[in-house]
């Protein structure tokens, strides 16, 4: 393992071409909801071929007119001190940024006269801005061929029948006439899915759009996070590799199959280039060379948490081969070096998620990275050089570059200081490793998060956070409602475990939730409260607990089996009725595979001890007051899971809230109603755990 030598001085970027807005005061350097509102969001790094140029986006949130806005930015990579420059100031955000012509151009999504995403492009220093497309209804999507003069680009095709396609007499009829599955997903009925659609780029403007999916009721991208990286152009710009996942209504529902097709654009042909693997097969990479064809594989179907292993295929030979067969760690994302001779990756590990590079003729891996930080957004700048994001519970992203040439130890150089200003004037909380013993003997990694100037002589209240997912790292994630830090500023203890079924900690931990929802890793959580009640001080009567997702199916679960540990509670869009769960989401594999199976097989053992502890035949043992929230766009896990709990609790007599936002999906996106949340959230745990304060 190799520690990262800190450049001195890195951090004191120049920030001048990015002020703060001005509206926001810290006079006594509280860390507060309006700091968070005010912080900018940094994404999207990208490298000009020749590794000297950096493009980025920043978008700010602005409360009163309760939306966002993003920028783009250049930085000089080779100047010393180089100030970032902004080179758009529009009222749209400009979406997707990347390079073209070889850095001479910036091609990017924006909306165009009727409001529909298209593609758009400019100079490298914001001027000449010009539409390139004009796809009915927009694109979401693109990417280029290496010749620069094709491109795919992502549009929706009508999958849905409406009422008015069976009955022409009644076009204004708006029931969904539906008879198979998935025909909802998160956020939206489904009456569009993406294509590709492959067309000439002549460095003005996209023509002779091709559906190469025409009539194929399939989604490529998958729905709901698939974009651009579900793409690869072969070097010779002849063959396009896609991912999908060829299957409708019920078979999809009950599936993670997805396959990598290549299509070749002369024959106008596809082949399946993974058949018979029988996971996830997603983020296809050619290597710089073309000899071959990265992308990251699950092994098993309907399991959406299995290990992602990065394989790659010889070209030549169609071998295929596991460069991470020995290597116990699911990975997020990884990036060709230049020479194809190793690969750089971003993967969950002890806690955090480091940077590594793996050899391809060895399978030699080593780790980049040592600090207390995540990392994401890899983009590689050069021979011996990459560009990240880099974050905390902290601090939210910075960009972040680390140079190998010449140097046993990499170098770690911070580029951007984009919220510096406003971090200088606050008072932080800190964070702790702990290592907490479990009730079977392991040692569970516990992230402790204490208020500013903590007081080890002073009582404090605290919240156990618990993770959704349910397999999601508790790494050192930033989120902008799930913030430990705001929870911390305002005086909370924080205790946020690594329990079990949590990536970063081989494949049997990870794996253990799985069929066992209220299993061991409920008894986690309790071993992380019980050994922190231990400490002089945590007011061990004034425990919170609190989540979403799977953590808020853990609030609901806790709340009947917690033994007076907690004294107030919240959970966010969790499960609370694991019958009603099964029948009410819309992707059947995940509820199979988590849940073991239908509640109506008597003979299954793990779905009848799934369905047996279920949160709802637990309300008998509630006795905590409990905070309910929910988005009414959810479909993932409905509202009405939500407004059961909370009439649950209220028929027992149990003091309890409930917020519906009836414009919200699973997440709380909203400027505004992210700071109702934020404010909602400290009001209930104030009333409840902080004694004679109202």
């Amino acid at each position: 393992m190799h520690k990262i030598a800190m450049t001195a001085g890195a951090i004191a970027v120049a920030t001048a071409a990015m002020a703060e807005p001005a509206d926001f005061k810290s006079a006594d350097g509280r860390y507060t909801i309006e700091a968070i509102e005010a912080l900018g969001r940094v994404s999207a790094p990208t490298v000009t071929p020749d590794g000297k140029t950096l493009l980025f986006g920043i978008s700010y949130e602005n409360l009163a007119e309760n939306n966002s806005n993003n920028d783009l930015y250049t930085l000089d990579l080779n100047a010393k001190n180089a100030v970032p420059v902004r080179i758009t100031d529009t009222p749209k955000s400009e979406g997707s940024a990347v390079w073209i012509e070889g850095g001479k151009r910036i091609a990017f999504l924006y909306p165009d006269a009727d409001g529909n995403s298209q593609l758009w492009t400019m100079n490298a220093d914001g001027t000449g801005r010009e539409q390139a497309s004009t796809h009915p209804g927009g694109i979401s999507g693109f990417l280029f061929a290496p010749d620069g003069k094709q491109i795919v680009v992502i549009g929706n095709v009508k999958y849905a029948r409406t009422a008015g396609d069976i009955y022409p007499d009644l076009p204004k009829a708006t029931g969904r006439v539906i008879d198979d599955l998935m025909y909802k997903h998160w956020d939206e009925w489904v009456t569009e899915i993406p294509h590709p659609f492959i067309g000439v780029f002549d460095g003005k403007t996209v023509s002779g759009l091709k559906d190469i999916m025409a009539d194929e009721p399939f989604e490529a991208p998958m729905k709901p996070f698939g974009g651009s990286e579900s793409f690869a152009w072969s070097p010779g710009s002849k063959m396009l590799v896609y991912v999908s996942r060829k299957k409708t209504g019920m078979d999809y529902a009950l599936s993670t199959n997805s396959d990598l097709y290549l299509y070749n654009l002369e024959s106008e042909t596809t082949h399946n280039l993974t058949e018979g693997m029988m996971g996830y097969d997603t983020m296809p990479a050619f290597s710089p060379d073309g000899n071959y064809l990265a992308w990251l594989s699950m092994e098993h179907d309907g399991y959406e948490s299995d290990r992602n292993r990065l394989f790659i295929l010889d070209c030549h030979t169609a071998v295929k081969r596991d460069l991470t067969a020995d290597w116990d760690y699911s990975i997020d994302e990884f990036a060709w070096a230049p020479d194809a001779k190793s690969l750089y990756f971003i993967a969950p590990k002890d806690g955090v998620i480091p940077v590594f590079n793996i050899d391809v003729a060895t399978s030699a891996i080593r780790q980049l990275t040592d600090v207390c930080a995540d990392f994401t957004g890899l983009s590689v700048a050069g021979k011996d050089r990459v560009v990240v994001m880099r974050h905390s519970m902290l601090r939210p992203n910075e960009i972040y570059s680390i140079t190998l040439k010449g140097k046993k130890t990499p170098e770690l150089k911070a580029l951007t200081d984009v919220n510096g200003p406003i971090f200088a004037r606050l008072n932080m909380p800190t964070v702790e490793k702990r290592m907490v013993p479990t009730t079977d003997g392991k040692q569970m990694l516990t992230w402790v998060v204490y208020p500013p100037d903590f007081d080890a002589s002073k009582k404090y209240p605290a919240l156990l956070y618990c993770q959704g997912g349910p397999q999601q790292p508790v790494s050192q994630f930033w989120s902008y409602r799930w913030n430990l830090a705001l929870m911390a500023a305002n005086g909370y203890i924080v205790i946020a475990p690594n329990r079990r079924g949590l990536p970063g900690f081989g494949t049997e931990w990870n794996a253990q939730i799985s069929k066992d929802y209220p299993g061991q890793n409920m008894q986690d959580y309790l071993s992380a409260v019980d050994n922190l009640k231990a400490e002089s001080y945590v007011d061990a009567d004034h425990i919170g607990a609190t989540g979403a997702s799977y953590g808020g199916f853990s609030v609901y679960y806790l709340a009947g089996i917690h033994n007076h540990r907690f004294a107030a509670l919240l959970a966010h869009a969790g499960i609370f009725n694991m019958e009603m769960q099964y029948l009410e989401t819309e992707e059947m594999w995940f509820a199979n595979w988590d849940m073991g199976g239908a509640y109506w097989e008597k003979d299954n053992a793990a779905a009848q001890r799934t369905f047996a502890n279920s949160p709802h035949r637990l309300v008998d043992k509630w006795d905590t007051p409990i905070m309910v929230s929910h988005g009414e766009y959810d479909y993932r896990i409905l509202a009405s899971q939500g407004m059961a709990a909370f009439n649950a609790a209220k028929l027992r007599g149990i003091p309890a809230e409930m917020v519906i936002y009836p414009d919200e999906n699973h997440w709380i996106l909203k400027p505004q109603n992210a700071v109702l949340w934020q404010r909602l959230f400290f009001r209930w745990f104030d009333k409840w755990l902080k004694p004679g304060k109202e």
